[in-house]
C-alpha cells in the first residue's frame, strides 16, 4: 500500500504541473442555508469558543440534512487545512478540526455531531499534547475515552484511527521549533505502535500515515510541509491518496445479508 501511495502522488504531482489534476467540486452542506465561514486569514485569529460556535453549525446542518456517505475529519490543524478540493471523491465531507487541538479537547467536544450520522470517522489528534508536554499515558488513555465515546454514540460508523505524523526535526521553521525539537520522532513511532495496539483491542481501524511521511532519518519529509508540522499541498496529496485507497479496500460497505441466514464461516466485521 505504501509503494501504491507514493506512486499516485508521483503521478498527482506531475499532473498538478501541467495543471490537469481534475478535482471534485466542494460539498456544500449548507445548502439551505449559508454558514459565515471566514477567510484563511480571519481564521487564524478565531479563538476556541469561535471554532466551537461555527463546527456546531456545520454539524447541525449535517445532522439535520443527513447527506449520504458523511465522513468525518476529527483533528487539530491538520485536519482543519485539509484543501477540500482535494479530499477523496464519492463522499460528503464534514471537518470538525480546529487549530492547536489536544486530545482531551477534541474528546470533550465530539458531542457536537453528536445527530450526525457518519459512514466513517476519520481521527487524527496528539501531536498538540506532545508539543504541550502531555505524557505518553494521558494521551493514550484520552484516545482510549474517544474511541469508546464515538463506538457507542455511533455505532454503526467505522471508526479509522490515524497515526501521529511525525515533525521535520531541525529542519523545522515552525515558531514551536524548539518545542518540537524536545520530541523525539522514535517517540511518536513508538506511541503510534501502542495506539494500534489499542485500535485493535477496541475493535476500530488504524490507518498508519506515518511510514507514508517521512524521510531516510525518520523525520517529516521537507516537500511534504510548511514548516516541519504543517502539511503542504504535496503533504495534503499523500494524504489524500492514502484515505482514497484505505477506504476502497478497507471500509467497503458490507453487503447485507437475507435476515436468518449467515454466511459459512464470516465473523463479525469490525
Amino acid at each position: 500500500m505504501l509503494a501504491v501511495i507514493l506512486l499516485i502522488w508521483q503521478q498527482q504531482r506531475v499532473a498538478a504541473f501541467f495543471g490537469i489534476i481534475t478535482s471534485s467540486e466542494p460539498i456544500n452542506l449548507n445548502s439551505d442555508r449559508q454558514i459565515a465561514t471566514p477567510d484563511l486569514g480571519r481564521r487564524h485569529q478565531l479563538t476556541y469558543r469561535e471554532w466551537i460556535d461555527i463546527l456546531n453549525q456545520e454539524a447541525k446542518v449535517a445532522a439535520d440534512q443527513r447527506p449520504p456517505h458523511l465522513t468525518i475529519l476529527a483533528g487539530d490543524s491538520l485536519s482543519l487545512w485539509f484543501p477540500t478540493e482535494l479530499l477523496p471523491e464519492g463522499k460528503n465531507w464534514l471537518n470538525q478540526g480546529i487549530s492547536g487541538e489536544t486530545s482531551n479537547g477534541l474528546l470533550k467536544r465530539l458531542n457536537i455531531f453528536d445527530r450526525t450520522q457518519p459512514e466513517v470517522i476519520f481521527v487524527m489528534i496528539g501531536i498538540n499534547d506532545l508539543i504541550r508536554g502531555m505524557s505518553d499515558r494521558v494521551i493514550l488513555d484520552n484516545q482510549r475515552q474517544i474511541i469508546n465515546y464515538l463506538r457507542n454514540t455511533h455505532p454503526t460508523a467505522q471508526i479509522v484511527i490515524q497515526s501521529i505524523l511525525p515533525h521535520g526535526a531541525k529542519e523545522a521553521t515552525w515558531k514551536g521549533r524548539e518545542k518540537l525539537l524536545t520530541i523525539a520522532n522514535s517517540r511518536i513511532r513508538k506511541l503510534n505502535q501502542q495506539l494500534q495496539n489499542i485500535s485493535t483491542k477496541k475493535g476500530v481501524k488504524f490507518l498508519d500515515l506515518y511510514p507514508l511521511f517521512t524521510n531516510t532519518q525518520g523525520n517529516l519529509r521537507r516537500e511534504f510541509t510548511t514548516d516541519g508540522l504543517h502539511l503542504s499541498r504535496e503533504g495534503y496529496i499523500v494524504w489524500r491518496s492514502a484515505l482514497q485507497i484505505y477506504s476502497d479496500i478497507e471500509l467497503k460497505p458490507q453487503r447485507q445479508r437475507p435476515s436468518g441466514k449467515k454466511a459459512k464461516g464470516q465473523g463479525i466485521a469490525d
